[in-house]
């Protein structure tokens, strides 16, 4: 083995350490450090031997971090997973429609509530249970179509 300078030995046996120590860290820490104690104990994943949890880290690392949210952050419901593809539908308002007149909210016969945002408001005709048609806009938001009116409005679905 050739003669390395003492001085160097330490420093490079410590630096081995503490990467040893970083990764381990790393992986004991996982999911646990993720969720948090009180999570973690709440989810029973505290009841996984070391060996279980490693496997189910390793499986989340794999397969991505996977989320599912109620709500987005400012407390709105949300009802499509980012990555969904949205796409139009059509559907019927339940009860009498007499066009818009800023911030309606309407329920679908779908069961659907939909509420608009905004004070566009086109001119329509009254109709009882009128046809609609609901599409996807830019930026994540959604536009109202309902059959007797003159325009469309943009919606944010509450339920």
């Amino acid at each position: 083995m050739p003669n390395r300078p003492r001085h160097l030995t330490l420093p490079l046996l410590l630096a081995l350490s503490l990467g040893c120590l970083s990764v381990q860290a790393q992986q004991a820490n996982g999911l646990q450090q993720r969720m948090g104690d009180a999570e973690f104990k709440a989810a029973g994943l505290d009841k996984l031997s070391a060996q279980e949890l490693q496997n189910l880290d390793d499986w989340l690392s794999k397969h991505g971090k996977t989320t599912t949210k109620m709500v987005d952050t400012s407390g709105q419901p949300v009802f499509y997973e980012p990555k969904q593809k949205r796409s139009k539908f059509n559907a019927r308002l339940v009860g009498h429609f007499s066009g818009w007149h800023g911030h309606d909210e309407f329920t679908l016969d779908n069961g659907q509530s939909w509420k608009q945002i905004g004070s566009d408001a086109p001119d329509c005709m009254s109709a009882d249970n009128p046809a609609v048609k609901v599409k996807p806009s830019l930026f994540d938001s959604w536009l109202m179509y309902v059959d007797g009116c003159n325009g469309s409005v943009h919606v944010r679905r509450t339920r």
